[in-house]
């Protein structure tokens, strides 16, 4: 979890290789019109980001067990609580870093439907990890493969 730009879908393939599980990408659950919206500049609502919480808790669910990892931004406690309620094991890895990191990243960013201009909605609607969540928190700036690795490290110890 964590706002556009901190490396959410690198590291989840190489959190999901490291851990041996599979890998989905969120935005492959975004709708049409969600893409749409946000490539047009205009952040999603919560309405918007219903469905699409529905459908990657499906998934999540889909592997109870089993395991995978799949990288979604769960920017607020209750899109948590949402995907929770659907996959009630789901351990949240939190990407954070300051705003000056993930905005030269999400700048650098070719070919994807987000714009940098939405990180500061990002940034605002973000909630962090509460002390009643399982999950752990790991800073991006030292690159993926130190994050995936801190990450792994800190789950193995849950």
């Amino acid at each position: 979890m964590g706002v556009s730009g901190t490396g959410k879908t690198t590291v989840g393939e190489l959190l999901a290789a490291d851990l041996g599980v599979p890998y989905a990408e969120a935005d492959a659950f975004h709708s049409p019109a969600n893409v749409a919206k946000m490539a047009s500049g205009t952040p999603l609502d919560d309405e918007d980001r219903w469905p699409w919480l529905d459908a990657i808790g499906a998934w999540a669910a889909e592997r109870g067990g089993r395991g995978g990892v799949v990288s979604c931004s769960a920017l607020k406690r209750v899109y948590r609580d949402r995907l929770r309620a659907a996959a009630p094991g789901l351990v949240f890895v939190h990407l954070h870093g300051t705003r000056e990191v993930i905005s030269a990243r999400q700048s650098a960013r070719e070919g994807h439907f987000m714009p940098s201009s939405l990180i500061d909605s990002q940034f605002a609607t973000l909630e962090a990890l509460e002390a009643d969540e399982v999950g752990v928190l790991v800073d991006v700036a030292p690159g993926p493969e130190s994050v995936a690795r801190e990450a792994a490290a800190a789950l193995r110890k849950l």
